[in-house]
């Protein structure tokens, strides 16, 4: 991947404990598939490899995203907002994105207008 090393270096791991949100979004469909978190190392790996790396807080440890599903991200593009505190991949999913079997993490609808 081409990266910014200048806007690699505002990305702000410091108000999260080390740990940035990350929004991941189907590049293709705009569909938001699911929120991880990263630390500096997985945002490299990502970077170094175009395969989307997270933190796992509840294990501890850096994964990748389909290590044992096959359910990889390809990431396109990487983007930081205006804070320089979470980060938007865009991302080519294979396969589903959430653990639970659906395309989307975000399945459950709360409310909708009328």
């Amino acid at each position: 991947m081409k990266v910014n090393n200048e806007l690699l270096n505002q990305v702000d791991f410091d108000k999260g404990n080390g740990l940035v949100p990350v929004v991941v979004q189907d590049i293709n469909t705009k569909a938001v598939l699911m929120v991880a978190y990263a630390d500096r190392e997985a945002l490299e790996k990502t970077l170094e490899t175009g395969y989307a790396h997270y933190f796992s807080r509840s294990r501890g440890k850096l994964w990748k995203k389909g290590e044992t599903s096959g359910n990889v991200q390809r990431v396109k593009e990487v983007l930081l907002d205006c804070d320089g505190d979470t980060l938007l991949y865009l991302v080519e999913q294979e396969g589903v994105a959430c653990h639970t079997g659906e395309y989307s993490c975000f399945f459950r609808k709360i409310a909708e207008e009328r």
